[in-house]
């Protein structure tokens, strides 16, 4: 038995390095764009545009949001930025939607690890996401508590003083310009790389270790060619509450994604799971830190209520069109051929010497930073990436000791 499962956590530990092999050139991708945009595209006229719930301005939002960072804590931030500095609750919430649902990065890592059923689903149903929340919050829009939430964000903040940006046409091309853009790269990665660290291990334990029987019984009607109405509901119902504990963002949670797709979890399902990026404990923690714990839970529940609607909503447009993606076609996770002379090697090197140039570049500027993080929640993840990259070098030093081999 003592065999056996140091095999099993030899396969889980490999899985994670695959899966995390397979995504790294996305990763560096789309944090290159991200970084661009954020250093090329002014922020301030960002604030200055998105007043009330008007189309135009949930337009901005929305618009703004897809060129930010798919970071769900950086897209916390700049919200409350937004927001105390006048934004509109609907266009704030679009913004933020946006922010984490439909950015690029965030497109290419779905379209690596599942199909393009999920990357269509992904922007699609991204868009529905900001239209439902938007005729939700209209219905249920609680003036005095948006108002409270306002002096609450603004005290949490603090004095925020505007600065002048230059002209992006003269950024782009000056040295200053793409020293900035290394320093929002570096920035991005070391804002994720716990989440991704995290969440890339914990989808190798969950391939290896979890049976297929565990998800047809915690996602009723999974492995169904044709699940009924109320199984399809019940799995976008689970979805955000099996998202909910496994504390990770949107990026780490694609590659579990990817693990219920090959246990036959449905189209809604999965969409509702990898839309609960922004009700997962952490991000419900500061937003009530930002705005308190009555306007916390209210945003919580607009955004369930809604990403469950969409799952389904999305679940049966694709089936109206014979489009549903076919889990029978999905490989395991754990059989999936993750290195070899393709494509995917030449571009990961590719995005690691860029990484390392601007790492680099970064370190010479401004040093490097071996700080801690002074926050609890912060502390906490660190400490488990900590511990899941000592579970992955233990697992896979294990055939140099006669084990799974």
């Amino acid at each position: 038995m003592q065999q056996g499962f140091l095999e099993t956590w030899h396969t889980a530990a490999y899985t994670t390095v695959g899966l995390f092999w397979m995504a790294l050139w996305a990763f560096g991708f789309g944090y290159l764009i991200s970084a661009m945009i954020q250093v090329f595209v002014t922020r301030e006229r960002m604030k200055k545009s998105m007043g009330e719930a008007g189309a135009a301005s949930v337009g901005l939002g929305t618009f703004f949001g897809f060129l930010s960072s798919s970071c769900s804590f950086a897209a916390l931030a700049t919200t409350r930025s937004l927001f105390t500095k006048g934004a509109g609750l609907i266009p704030s919430l679009a913004f933020l939607l946006a922010s984490t649902n439909l950015v690029i990065e965030l497109g290419i890592v779905i379209a690596v690890f599942l199909s393009w059923q999920f990357v269509v689903g992904e922007y699609l149903g991204g868009i529905l996401l900001i239209l439902l929340t938007w005729l939700l919050v209209r219905l249920t829009y609680p003036k005095k508590l948006v108002e409270r939430a306002r002096d609450h964000a603004r005290e949490e903040e603090g004095a925020d003083s505007d600065t002048d940006v230059p002209d992006w046409r003269q950024l782009i091309q000056s040295r200053e310009g793409w020293r900035m853009v290394a320093m929002r790269y570096v920035m991005e990665w070391r804002m994720v790389w716990k989440d991704v660290m995290i969440g890339f291990t914990v989808a190798g334990i969950i391939a290896a270790f979890v049976p297929r029987s565990f998800f047809e019984a915690l996602f009723v009607g999974s492995g169904s060619q044709n699940p009924a109405f109320w199984e399809v509901l019940v799995q976008a119902v689970v979805g955000p509450i099996a998202a909910f504990f496994t504390f990770i963002g949107s990026m780490g949670n694609i590659p579990l994604a990817a693990v219920l797709y090959s246990n036959g979890v449905s189209f809604a399902g999965i969409m509702a799971f990898i839309f609960s990026d922004l009700v997962v404990f952490p991000v419900v923690r500061i937003q009530a830190k930002y705005y308190g714990w009555k306007m916390a839970l209210y945003i919580v529940g607009i955004f369930l209520t809604v990403l469950i609607a969409t799952a389904v909503i999305m679940h049966y447009g694709f089936a109206a069109i014979g489009a549903l993606p076919d889990s029978a076609n999905a490989t395991s996770v754990t059989d999936r051929q993750f290195f070899g002379v393709d494509y995917t090697l030449f571009l990961n090197l590719a995005f690691l010497a860029l990484s390392g140039a601007f790492l680099v570049w970064k370190t010479k500027a401004m040093g490097f930073d071996m700080s801690q993080p002074d926050k609890l929640g912060e502390q906490i993840l660190l400490w488990l990436a900590m511990v899941a990259l000592a579970w992955l070098v233990i697992g896979l030093s294990l055939p140099l000791f006669g084990v799974g081999g």
